[in-house]
């Protein structure tokens, strides 16, 4: 495992990269899909499921039915080590936990960490924030933007 992708950044794919437009960058995502090298989490999954058709999501888990992975122990683990942080503890809003609204953030981070990861996140890194930069930061986890993705992977259309 290479990539862990966030909500956003699939998100913008979905929205932005339109496969009759881009099929060079399908391909090569695709082939990325297929051998694994870029996963989610469940919890993108649920997020996604409010935005985008099924058909539209399916397009990431075609090449990959596992693409959207349930956290092991080991990440659940993880994740209490990031929360333990009082700073990162505003990363779980009180708007989530009291609508029981998805937050796929740790779950990215833990997974990411666990398996020495890349995340991939549109986020920005706020200083001193909570945001996932932040807590990648802070954990010495690897962190790109979907720009950065693209540069690593030396792909140009």
């Amino acid at each position: 495992m290479k990539y862990i992708f966030d909500s956003n950044t699939l998100s913008t794919i979905l929205k932005f990269y339109y496969p009759e437009r881009f099929p060079t960058f399908w391909i090569n995502f695709s082939e990325l899909l297929e051998s694994a090298a870029i996963v989610s989490v469940r919890e993108v999954k649920f997020e996604l499921e409010r935005a985008f058709s099924s058909e539209a999501i399916k397009r990431l888990t075609v090449y990959n039915p596992d693409f959207f992975q349930v956290p092991s122990v080991e990440e659940l683990t993880f994740i209490s080590q990031v929360y333990a942080i009082p700073r990162f503890q505003q990363n779980l809003s009180s708007q989530k936990i009291l609508e029981g609204g998805d937050c796929a953030d740790p779950f990215i981070v833990a997974k990411a960490k666990v398996h020495e990861a890349i995340v991939v996140t549109q986020e920005t890194k706020p200083k001193g924030g909570a945001r996932i930069p932040n807590i990648c930061e802070h954990f010495h986890i690897p962190c790109l933007n979907l720009e950065g993705f693209l540069t690593q992977e030396d792909w140009k259309f």
